[in-house]
C-alpha cells in the first residue's frame, strides 16, 4: 500500500461547487481520480487503483442478496470521475453535495486509504471521539490491538 490519507483540512466550497483539495491529498489522487457517497452522511475520495480496488470488492458481492445489491447501487451510481483543476480545486455536482449536506463549509479528512469530505459541523460531530475507549476495546475483535 503506497502513502496513506492523512490530516484534517478545512477549506469553504464555492457557488459553483468547488473545493480546494489538499496539496498533500493532490499528490496521492494523482491526475484522476473517484468521489462517491461514503457512510455517516461524508463523501468518500479514492485515488484511482484504491477505487479500482474497491470497486472490485463490490463486484465480488454476491449478487443474489439485496444488501449486495444496494451496497454496490450506493457507491457505484454515486461515483464520479474528478480531476483537480488548475487551481487545486475539485468540482462536485449537487447529487453529492446534498448527500454530505456541504453548502459552505467543509473539512477534508485523511483517513488511510482514502480522503473523506464532510459537512464541518457534521464532522464536528461525528469526530468528538468522546467513547474511543470503549471502541479501542471493541476493536480487539477485529484483531486491532495497541
Amino acid at each position: 500500500m503506497g502513502t496513506a490519507f492523512k490530516g484534517e483540512y478545512s477549506h469553504s466550497i464555492d457557488a459553483k461547487g468547488r473545493l480546494i483539495m489538499p496539496a498533500k491529498f493532490r499528490e496521492l489522487l494523482g491526475e484522476q481520480f473517484v468521489v462517491t457517497r461514503g457512510f455517516d452522511g461524508c463523501l468518500f475520495v479514492f485515488a484511482q487503483d484504491g477505487w479500482d480496488a474497491f470497486e472490485e470488492k463490490l463486484q465480488a458481492l454476491p449478487m443474489d442478496k439485496p444488501e449486495a445489491r444496494m451496497l454496490s447501487r450506493f457507491f457505484i451510481s454515486g461515483a464520479i470521475d474528478a480531476e483537480v483543476d488548475k487551481q487545486g480545486r475539485i468540482l462536485l455536482p449537487a447529487n453529492l453535495l446534498q448527500h454530505a449536506k456541504i453548502e459552505k463549509e467543509a473539512v477534508i479528512a485523511g483517513v488511510g486509504n482514502r480522503a473523506e469530505i464532510w459537512n464541518k459541523e457534521e464532522w464536528e460531530k461525528a469526530s468528538t471521539f468522546d467513547d474511543i475507549n470503549s471502541i479501542a476495546a471493541k476493536m480487539s475483535e477485529y484483531g486491532l490491538s495497541i
